[in-house]
């Protein structure tokens, strides 16, 4: 365990249980993951921005609602809670897609789509905040990689799960498989052992919740410099996702003419990634985040998504058919996907160890939902202008590349801004 990925002996169990509950976790999303993109497909690009929207809307209803929940509960009670809303949201879209009439079909794919989309990062954000509220910052560059080997196994078991069942159970299905994984991610909480930081394992012993107000997470993230920096870093991040999304959404759409080959196209593919990302997280992640450090990490993708979006832009023009142009789509997506999992999460869940207990479950949250979603917003919106003057794919691809330039400059502030704050914490 030592060799692959720098555990110390006392931290065995808490590194396995946490891979364990990334695991189900992961697994749970990534069964419907090739669901929501096979929706989104459908809905075409001209209803993506709609969409965002909608997910922007609802996930800044719900963020004071969920630091309300954070503020008055202790935390190994309230992450039960918010995995069981979600179980029982997808439990209702699976009996109403079964049961339901075909005249709500045109509604059902859009309300999933953004039920799905919040779920991708509500759950993941509140494991992350518990991860960086149980490890010290030296324990987290060591151990943060080898973590995310257990949620990039869960994705790979779900995406894995999609590809070969989708065509054969039905969405309802699939839906209840991804229940199942939830609910053995709420057992994995309630066994977690004692924290290893003293403030952490006190209150959790007195059963004390965060504390704070509903409120705090907008308000701690506009009065600090270095939150408002993650932002910046996120909402970068994002605007390139989105942009290769919807790139994603026309090409695959115009290849594929149902859903249940898209939905077994895009499983595919998250196979490739996941394979990718765990090698990485295995043998490399932890061992850059501990000799070369946080800013060197987080600045990979920023020159990784340069090199992607100006290959995809100049590559696509040179293509002669549509094999090719699909071909270096997958090519870029799946290097890029899998540096985020290996290089740019663990990188960024970091940053985190080094903020108080209330902004990492307030802050962290509102900058991993709302703010990553007002990326998506800005991008899904952008891409539709500039579709809308008749640049095409490869044109969009050759504007994003950049938007890369500013995020490194704000990863390696970001990178800095923490090493300094963990020294002062050490102090």
């Amino acid at each position: 365990m030592n060799r692959l990925g720098t555990i110390e002996p006392g931290e065995e169990r808490a590194t396995l249980l946490a891979a364990t509950y990334f695991f189900f976790a992961l697994a749970s999303y990534f069964i419907l993951r090739a669901v929501r993109d096979a929706a989104g497909v459908a809905a075409g690009t001209d209803k993506l921005p709609w969409l965002f929207t909608g997910t922007l809307i609802t996930t800044l209803v719900m963020n004071p609602v969920y630091s309300g929940v954070v503020s008055r509960l202790p935390v190994r009670r309230f992450i039960p809670i918010v995995y069981r809303v979600f179980i029982a949201a997808l439990l209702a879209f699976a009996g109403v897609i079964k049961y339901g009439p075909p005249s709500w079909e045109p509604y059902l794919g859009p309300a999933f789509w953004i039920l799905t989309s919040i779920y991708s990062l509500f759950i993941p954000s509140v494991f992350w905040g518990f991860m960086a509220d149980t490890f010290h910052p030296e324990q987290s560059k060591r151990l943060f990689g080898f973590i995310s080997v257990g949620g990039t196994l869960g994705a790979l078991v779900g995406a894995f799960l999609t590809s070969r069942l989708a065509q054969v159970v039905g969405t309802p299905v699939l839906m209840v498989m991804s229940v199942v994984m939830l609910e053995c991610a709420v057992q994995a909480v309630r066994r977690f052992p004692p924290s290893f930081r003293a403030e952490t394992r006190a209150r959790d012993e007195a059963e004390r919740s965060v504390g704070g107000s509903s409120l705090a997470g907008i308000t701690h993230v506009l009065s600090s410099p270095y939150l408002l920096g993650i932002c910046v870093y996120m909402l970068l991040f994002t605007l390139g996702s989105t942009i290769l999304y919807f790139q994603q959404a026309e090409i695959v759409g115009a290849r594929f003419p149902d859903r249940e080959s898209r939905t077994a196209f895009l499983a595919t593919i998250d196979t490739v990634v996941q394979s990718l990302t765990v090698l990485a997280q295995l043998f490399i992640t932890g061992r850059v985040l501990r000799w070369l450090g946080v800013a060197f990490t987080l600045a990979i993708m920023p020159v990784l998504s340069f090199v992607g979006f100006t290959a995809l832009g100049t590559w696509e023009k040179l293509a002669v058919g549509e094999a090719e142009i699909i071909g270096i789509f997958v090519v870029f997506q799946v290097l890029r996907r899998a540096g985020e999992y290996a290089f740019g999460r663990p990188a960024r869940e970091v940053l985190f160890t080094v903020v108080p207990p209330e902004d990492k479950y307030k802050a962290k949250n509102f900058i991993d939902t709302f703010v990553y979603r007002g990326g998506d917003q800005m991008g899904a919106w952008s891409y539709a202008g500039l579709t809308s003057i008749g640049l095409a794919v490869s044109s969009i691809a050759l504007l994003a590349a950049p938007l890369s330039f500013l995020w490194l400059v704000v990863a390696i502030w970001l990178g800095r801004q923490q090493g300094t704050r963990q020294q002062e914490q050490t102090r």
